[in-house]
């Protein structure tokens, strides 16, 4: 079976919100250790039809984002359940999700942007084709990281 991406129900919202939990430093990115993307995620009239849940074989493995920036650019956020990261399933999920976003918005560009720390991530995004652009401090879960931003050109 392949990945299926709907919108997200209120249902998976809280799912992944209050059960997906990363171990150690990836802890990160777990939704409750930042308040305002916590109320952003569980709220529908901001997720609206932009974030997706994914299932494969009718469960739930992953979410998907897709926000226009400008005219032909999106920026994509995702994130795998806990216990399927590390293990090689995030190139064939990335390639999956990257065909849904071309086929479906028919984007010049695809950008992203992911914690430095986030090194395995990094590693399948340039894999891909993402490529670097640049790093910026952004403040979230009660401290200020560094990130990266990548683009991924499609034509």
């Amino acid at each position: 079976m392949t990945y299926k991406f709907k919108v997200m129900t209120q249902e998976q919202a809280e799912k992944i919100a209050f059960h997906w939990h990363y171990d150690g430093e990836y802890s990160f990115y777990d939704m409750e250790a930042d308040k305002e993307d916590l109320d952003d995620f569980l709220n529908p009239e901001t997720r609206g039809n932009s974030m997706f849940a994914v299932t494969k074989d009718e469960e739930l493995v992953a979410f998907f984002s897709v926000n226009e920036v400008v005219d032909t650019t999106y920026d994509i956020g995702l994130g795998m359940r806990p216990n399927l990261t590390g293990g090689g399933k995030g190139l064939e999920f990335l390639k999956t999700a990257m065909d849904f976003v071309i086929s479906t918005y028919e984007p010049e560009k695809i950008t992203l942007s992911v914690a430095t720390f986030n090194k395995r991530a990094i590693k399948l995004y340039r894999k891909i084709g993402f490529k670097d652009m640049h790093t910026f401090i952004q403040a979230t879960n009660g401290s200020t990281y560094e990130f990266l931003k990548m683009v991924y050109e499609c034509y």
